[in-house]
């Protein structure tokens, strides 16, 4: 495997450790939940009208906040969120098409129809899709593929991905992912899905401030906010126990001055309704997380097609391939993996894989490097059926 590079990864100074995740309903977090709705739905489009996926890359869309007035007991949208759902896509091919704009704002409204639970996806939200065909170039590129043993990358792009996920990032992505796993009709519908969590570690204090949305029309009055607040800091208390941190400092909606009336109340649960807009790729890593103590990509991979587009592709399999190196070779304690590609060459074969491992002995990652390789030839070959758990959902991009 001439394009695999090895190396050690040395000790990094783990004193302080910065871990962030915007839940569900964040506008960033929205915009990519919409962008990457819109693939799928076009996939399933293509497979069902041309028996094949065609071109399409549709990571570009754009939250512009509305205005709201919220209050307890109630509050009102005043002005509606805009949502504008850019990118390429391929529309027709001889006499057969199919309706990209219909496709793009029917599923970005069952979208938030399914999970945001506060907002009315036909009075509180508005969809606008500008989507135009691909340049030629590019089609022509990604039509070569069915003649090809491997997809052909239309880009030049890297991934990177880590594994394990240490204490710090596995309690973060458990708080955003516990609070927003209720039933939210019946368990605390207070609880708005813009959930916001920031972990910090200084050596052995931990800090992990909740930011959350709460929801006027569900909470009669302070008292009733106050209470709700502190059910969120008693799951991230006890996530914090069962994650091997006895003392972490759990803050909830930090910014809050109840005795002057400040405090974060919505009438739809995201702050998208007044107080903040949102863009594809500013949120969530692959892994979920925002992790600036690891290598991440400034990638945005939600909405890039499944089957050639390497900035969604090799994010996820730099990340499975660490976690599998982790998994499979009992020696290595840490893997950290870079795959850079160069477009119009297989997606089975990218320019490089860089590999860096910490061993649990200290031994050099060389002396791994034929469980190693097999270990990414393994991974590389998977590729190609990525793309029917894309289409199914069952990978997140965010």
């Amino acid at each position: 495997m001439e394009f695999l590079v090895l190396s050690d990864l040395k000790d990094a100074d783990d004193a302080v450790e910065v871990v962030e995740r915007k839940g569900l309903g964040h506008p960033d977090t929205i915009c990519d939940a919409l962008a990457e709705t819109l693939s799928r739905n076009l996939c399933r489009a293509y497979q069902e009208r041309f028996g094949q996926i065609l071109h399409h890359n549709v990571d570009k869309a754009l939250l512009c906040g509305g205005r709201a007035t919220p209050a307890f007991g109630g509050g009102v949208v005043l002005a509606p969120i805009t949502v504008y759902l850019a990118g390429r896509a391929t529309a027709e091919i001889g006499a057969q098409s199919v309706d990209v704009r219909q496709i793009a704002v029917d599923g970005s409204r069952g979208w938030v129809r399914d999970n945001l639970h506060a907002l009315d996806a036909d009075h509180d939200i508005q969809f606008h899709a500008v989507i135009q065909p691909g340049s030629q170039d590019l089609q022509e590129l990604f039509s070569r593929q069915p003649r090809q043993h491997s997809p052909l990358a239309n880009d030049t792009s890297v991934g990177v991905g880590h594994a394990p996920l240490s204490p710090l990032e596995r309690l973060v992505l458990q708080a955003e992912r516990r609070i927003n796993a209720r039933d939210r009709q019946r368990a605390h519908p207070a609880w708005g899905e813009d959930i916001k969590v920031m972990g910090l570690r200084c050596h052995d204090n931990v800090r992990v401030t909740v930011a959350c949305a709460m929801i006027g029309r569900h909470l009669a009055h302070i008292d009733d906010y106050l209470a709700e607040k502190a059910a969120i800091g008693g799951i991230v208390q006890q996530l914090a126990l069962e994650h091997g941190f006895a003392r972490c400092e759990a803050s909830v909606n930090a910014a809050d001055e109840p005795s002057a009336g400040k405090i974060y109340l919505t009438v739809t649960g995201t702050s998208a309704e007044a107080g903040d807009d949102g863009q594809v790729g500013r949120g969530n890593r692959i892994n979920g997380l925002i992790t600036p103590c690891r290598p991440m990509s400034l990638e945005a991979a939600a909405g890039k097609n499944p089957i050639s587009h390497v900035g969604k592709i090799y994010n996820v399999l730099a990340g499975e391939l660490a976690a599998m190196l982790v998994a499979r070779i009992p020696e290595i304690g840490t893997a950290y993996c870079l795959i850079a590609s160069r477009i119009g060459s297989p997606i089975t074969r990218p320019a490089v894989l860089h590999v860096k491992i910490a061993t649990k002995d200290g031994s050099p990652a060389n002396a791994l490097k034929d469980s190693i390789e097999e270990v990414a030839a393994t991974s590389l070959a998977r590729l190609p059926r990525l793309v029917d758990d894309f289409v199914a959902g069952t990978i997140s991009v965010f």
